[in-house]
């Protein structure tokens, strides 16, 4: 073997008990498995000793928006120090393919908060098939940090076919979104994300979403929405979702599945009293969530819809203007917007975590709200200087969930977990440092909200089996040897929202492809992460 994980605790994700083996790697691979000690044990080039460690397949991240950050960072600790051996990217309908160059350019400004603006990228991709090239031979050829599989983002392909605009889709422009879609998924996509408070993909209604989950589900494929409300109207919100997927015959799979803001305030089991009906009736749907309460996007986001139509130089242009800014406070302050869930926003919950812009950085760690107070003005007066100043650049953390809705939805029995880990900015969430941990330690070992042996399924098994992943999700003879090594005692998050990017405790050793990522508790300057794609064609 080229490696023996000998006395090691396995936790094989399938939510059994664990076991006492010996495991042995060879070529990538789990070579052999050796239960209870029985004579004589694997030989190899290397053995470890793993007594005291549990030994769990790799972490899948569900929700992930690594999309640059791994092309620009080969350590990519945030992710490889939590366990994490897969990122599923091109989140919340917002990505860089497929793209061309004017669509490009906008969504680069579109989404610098959660990426940053990529000028140390170097775009050289347009196609779905050309951005997992381009992981795959990143770094001179060598890889990336983790593996990473891709949803094609509904709101990037709306831009590309129709540009910024309020309105249906000339049949056309659908044939040219069906085309895209289609692309992407026979280029590798994995399935199809939506962003449904996001402009420009919240301008789709359902028939158009429905029209280009057909072609998502003819390569069996999922869809991954971030759906239209997580506020006011939330349970409709996903009732809609789950009616969508069904009448297109396409999985679901409902991104960061909160039930937030205070009109949601212990309504968790009216959601999964939803699911679990849809499931009893043939509905294939899964879910996911991170274990904290705050939300994190950007500012612009929670402007009206109407605001953001034409793209970031328009919003910058409404912003300026004093009569159209007005209108946009009123929405915000006083109707609630559809980009703030269709909740009037409390400014005392919305607090700045990053800023593109230096010059503005005094806003990070502080409300907006208190920034309003100690400049004696108003609140929108303070958010509205600082969407400009900052190019709409600014992210933010959104207090507004609910520890008892965070902790019933994780016990379903369609739960993974994602961290929706944004990397951008001086104060991020914690949960892109802390996510995986965090289940294991706070969720599992402290409060006992689920078995570690179910733990570890909802963040490999499950996720494996949504991505349709057929050697990865267990520890199981002839599986890719993608495995985290944890201390069950120990294991824990050490970020917090003082010190977000504090890596975690407990996780000495992680391996992708059989190669030690992690070894005794230090980054190695192995790169073994690739693109994963979907595997059969339609």
């Amino acid at each position: 073997m080229d490696l023996v994980i000998c006395d090691a605790r396995v936790i094989d994700g399938t939510g059994g008990a664990s076991y006492r083996a010996d495991v042995g790697i060879q070529d990538g691979r789990i070579a052999e498995i050796r239960r209870d000690g029985r004579a004589p044990a694997p030989t190899g080039g290397r053995t470890l000793d793993a007594h005291g460690l549990a030994l769990s397949p790799g972490f899948i991240d569900m929700h992930a928006h690594s999309d640059l950050a791994l092309l620009r960072d080969p350590e990519h600790t945030a992710k490889a120090a939590q366990g994490v051996t897969l990122e599923v990217l091109g989140q919340d309908g917002l990505s860089y393919a497929p793209v061309d160059d004017t669509t490009l350019a906008a969504v680069r400004k579109a989404i610098t908060g959660w990426n940053g603006d990529g000028s140390d990228i170097d775009f050289d991709w347009r196609t779905v098939g050309e951005y997992l090239d381009r992981l795959d031979r990143n770094f001179g050829g060598r890889g990336i940090a983790v593996n990473a599989a891709y949803l094609i983002p509904q709101g990037t392909v709306r831009m590309h076919a129709m540009g910024w605009q309020d309105r249906p889709p000339t049949d056309a422009e659908l044939s040219r979104m069906k085309q895209l879609v289609a692309e992407g998924m026979e280029q590798g996509a994995v399935g199809m994300s939506s962003g449904l408070t996001y402009t420009p993909g919240m301008y789709a209604d359902d028939s158009e979403l429905a029209e280009l989950c057909h072609v998502v589900a003819r390569y069996d494929g999922y869809y991954c929405p971030h759906h239209r409300s997580y506020g006011a109207g939330a349970l409709q919100a996903y009732e809609e979702m789950v009616n969508l997927a069904r009448r297109a015959g396409c999985a679901l799979h409902l991104a960061h599945a909160t039930m937030n803001f205070g009109v949601n305030k212990g309504k968790a089991p009216d959601l999964l009293a939803l699911l679990d009906d849809a499931l009893d009736g043939g509905a294939d749907i899964s879910l996911d969530t991170y274990p904290y309460t705050p939300g994190c996007t950007t500012l612009v986001a929670m402007l009206p819809s109407w605001a953001g139509e034409g793209g970031p130089d328009a919003v910058l242009a409404r912003l300026r203007d004093e009569e159209t800014a007005e209108r946009i406070r009123h929405h915000l302050e006083v109707v609630g917007s559809d980009g703030c869930h269709g909740v009037p926003i409390e400014w005392d919950t919305i607090e700045i975590s990053g800023v593109s812009n230096p010059a503005v950085a005094g806003h990070v760690g502080r409300t907006i709200r208190q920034s309003a107070d100690e400049r004696g003005e108003e609140p929108w007066v303070t958010a509205r200087r600082l969407l400009m100043e900052d190019r709409l650049g600014s992210t933010i953390l959104q207090h507004v969930g609910h520890e008892e809705n965070v902790r019933q939805i994780m016990r379903h029995r369609v739960h993974t977990g994602g961290s929706d880990g944004i990397l951008q900015g001086d104060k991020p969430h914690p949960r892109a440092y802390g996510t995986f941990p965090q289940y294991l330690g706070r969720y599992a070992r402290e409060l006992g909200i689920l078995s570690l042996e179910e733990t570890v399924a909802h963040l490999t098994s499950r996720p494996a089996a949504r991505l349709r992943l057929p050697d990865r999700g267990l520890v199981r003879e002839g599986y890719r040897a993608d495995l985290v090594l944890f201390d069950p005692e120990t294991v824990a998050a050490g970020s917090t929202f003082a010190e977000p990017r504090t890596l975690p405790v407990g996780i000495p050793y992680v391996l992708i492809d059989g190669r030690f990522v992690i070894d005794d508790g230090a980054r190695t300057d192995v790169l073994a992460g690739r693109s994963v794609r979907r595997a059969a064609s339609a």
